[in-house]
């Protein structure tokens, strides 16, 4: 008889969600969950009879598929609230399906999109078509930002005035901020009017004009001694120590820079966005500074003193948690905010530690290698992420991987609203199956992302995806 594969039946796993650790059995029908059973089950038969309770007669003697899992651990998929796909424009970079590919090969079941392609997606119509192309493929759900002002100029907000927030639940200016305090105004008054988070990239513009000739000055000593930029893990030896000292002193004086460009915005958007009563959710946070300031603003609304409507969220990186930038390789590895010190990755753990971050989202970059010797800004990141938090978080900070998959996926469902995120009947079956305790080895080489700059080329990590299935269908 031929299996059905609307059904399915996921057994001889662990089950792991944020509020559930424990062996167990699921059952998938019509691309949601319908039945959860706990307890051990190892085979096929009995899997069935297990099944047999939350399936109608039809649809049990229609020949359900049987998935072992083999004892490995089946979480909801991971859900990125910021990737950068490239679409339009910039395929060369990334396109949507090496994108989705990467995505489902990192174990992420919905993904959202920023604006900063080209053109610029400012308005309703490029942002549907770029996300009716995208979730055609049916490999993940994906939700594509809009630009706060019109082709980021940073005067007008009418490509707004469209919007709804279940279709559009973030907009953002990511790559840079808004420089004008009035128009960020005007935009958050928009976006808390409709009940639209503004998802700030906390920069600012004149500060980090005042960092480009730093890095610059670096990136010439690096190509006039042929180190590569995209490429943090290549011996140098015949460098002089003095070419060294010049490359990574301009690199400090510029992320110091850019550590106060980031403090400065951070504290300018969440004033702006508690006059105009929105949620913002702070991008990539990176500092101490920065995360106290969105510590103090949490602390506010739970004490009710701030304006009905202001919320505010954070999100932070894998590459922030697990690698310091103060010294060579990983001051050259260039991202935007910058690598910090270790003051900074430990504030940011303590962060997720106790409850002040909220989401973690892997800003995946992808840029081409001569991009990268040019000092394009970011990495590839969707395919390593669950290994990198798993290996920094879990393993070596005692999280439980309830918390991480609170993190990884059920905060940023509840930011974004979907249906997804748990493992919980009526929910969408997107599922991740990990061996949280797998060593391997980064090979870019490998990535399904164009995407091959990568600091953490050649490093073990612990933490590897199996398997990934969207709406109850293996995707990867």
């Amino acid at each position: 008889m031929k299996k059905n594969s609307s059904i399915l039946i996921i057994y001889n796993a662990r089950l792991v969600d944020s509020k559930m650790d424990g062996n167990g059995t699921i059952i998938i029908a019509e691309g949601k969950i319908r039945g959860i059973t706990l307890g051990e089950c190892k085979s096929a038969k009995n899997a069935l009879l297990l099944a047999q309770a939350f399936l109608t007669e039809s649809e049990f003697e229609s020949a359900p598929e049987l998935y072992d899992a083999k004892g490995l651990t089946l979480m909801p998929s991971f859900i990125d609230m910021h990737v950068h796909f490239r679409y339009p424009g910039q395929t060369q970079k990334e396109d949507l399906d090496s994108g989705l590919h990467a995505a489902v090969a990192g174990g992420y079941g919905t993904v959202v999109l920023m604006p900063n392609t080209n053109p610029v997606i400012s308005d309703r119509e490029l942002a549907r078509k770029v996300m009716e192309e995208a979730n055609s493929k049916n490999l993940a759900r994906v939700f594509q930002t809009v630009s706060i002002t019109k082709n980021f100029e940073g005067k007008d907000t009418s490509g707004l005035d469209s919007l709804t927030n279940d279709e559009f639940p973030v907009i953002t200016e990511d790559g840079h901020d808004v420089d004008s305090a009035a128009v960020m105004l005007e935009g958050m008054k928009k976006a808390g009017e409709k009940n639209i988070i503004v998802s700030c990239h906390c920069e600012d513009p004149s500060l980090a004009q005042a960092a480009r000739p730093y890095r610059q000055r670096a990136l010439g000593f690096m190509e006039q001694y042929g180190i590569p930029a995209g490429k943090v893990n290549v011996e140098t030896p015949n460098v002089p120590a003095s070419v060294n000292f010049e490359i990574d002193g301009n690199l400090t004086k510029a992320n110091s820079i850019l550590a106060l460009a980031e403090d400065t915005a951070t504290l300018r958007n969440i004033e702006i966005a508690k006059s105009a009563g929105c949620h913002i959710h702070i991008c990539h946070c990176s500092t101490k500074i920065s995360m106290d300031a969105v510590r103090r603003a949490k602390e506010e609304i739970s004490w009710g003193n701030t304006p009905h409507g202001f919320d505010c969220t954070v999100e932070v990186t894998p590459h922030h948690l697990g690698l310091v930038g103060t010294d060579a390789p990983n001051i050259r590895a260039l991202v935007n905010p910058p690598l910090r010190s270790e003051d900074d990755r430990r504030a940011i753990i303590e962060a997720l530690r106790d409850g002040t971050v909220d989401a973690i989202a892997t800003d995946h970059a992808p840029h081409t290698q001569e991009d990268k010797a040019k000092g394009a800004p970011g990495f590839t990141g969707i395919e390593t992420a669950f290994a990198v938090c798993n290996t920094i978080l879990v393993k070596k900070e005692d999280f439980s991987l309830s918390k991480l998959s609170r993190l990884m996926s059920a905060n940023p469902a509840r930011l974004l609203r979907i249906n997804a995120g748990r493992l919980k009947v009526g929910y969408n079956a997107d599922l991740v199956l990990v061996n949280p305790d797998e060593d391997w080895i980064v090979n870019s080489e490998n990535f399904a992302s164009k995407g091959k700059s990568t600091p953490l080329e050649g490093k073990q990590l612990t933490g590897k995806v199996h398997a990934t299935f969207f709406g109850g269908k293996k995707v990867f």
